[in-house]
């Protein structure tokens, strides 16, 4: 399958699948929003009820110049007040790399919502391999674009490794897409086959 074009949201390649997945009308909480770029497409594309948490202040800024209601805080934190099932959708976009205790926060996204949606780079991608192989040292790429000693990442993740994770802490995979994306991420392709090898980032929807 050739790389498919952006839209003209230009949203990133990746979002744009996550959004296909949200139900028009609904509710959604997205973690770590960064400055608000997937919750301000839904709004205006499916009129979902939007709401964020971002621990960066000027990204919290930027999110509230767009219209959006964004509480600044720790994710871990800020979940702890609402009530379960307040959300139909809770969204962890390519942050799940960056958490320190990942199973209370999926655990917390399943309580409050009725469905999550987590995406992450996948570090098995054989660009990934081919670098670690041919100089030995941490891979970087335009996923993982850090060195190691400036990098937010705490965990390096693969697509086989959320699979057998979601077996062992105890949820379930619902839909999932690997896809390679080009060097801006604005365009993609999924991946069908050897996806742990070829795919660039992993995007699951999960249930309890």
């Amino acid at each position: 399958m050739p790389f498919l074009k952006s839209t003209p949201t230009d949203l990133r390649f990746d979002l744009q699948l996550i959004s296909s997945w949200v139900e028009s009308e609904s509710t959604v909480l997205g973690l770590g929003c960064g400055e608000g770029e997937l919750l301000h497409h839904l709004k205006i594309s499916k009129n979902a009820r939007c709401t964020g948490i971002e621990i960066d202040e000027s990204k919290v800024s930027k999110c509230v110049e767009k219209g959006l209601t964004v509480i600044q805080g720790d994710i871990s934190e800020e979940m702890e007040d609402y009530a379960d099932k307040t959300f139909d959708y809770v969204i962890l976009s390519q942050t799940l790399q960056q958490i320190y205790d990942p199973a209370v926060i999926i655990r917390s996204m399943l309580r409050i919502g009725h469905k999550g949606i987590v995406s992450f780079p996948n570090f098995s991608h054989w660009v990934n391999r081919f670098q670690l192989l041919l100089t030995g040292k941490a891979p970087v790429s335009s996923q993982l674009p850090y060195q190691w000693h400036n990098t937010p990442n705490i965990r390096v993740i693969t697509i086989k490794d959320f699979r057998k994770y979601a077996r062992e802490v105890g949820f379930h995979i619902l839909q999932e897409v690997a896809i390679n994306t080009d060097n801006n991420d604005k365009s993609g392709r999924r991946i069908r086959f050897l996806t742990n090898l070829r795919a660039t980032y992993g995007i699951f929807l999960i249930g309890g």
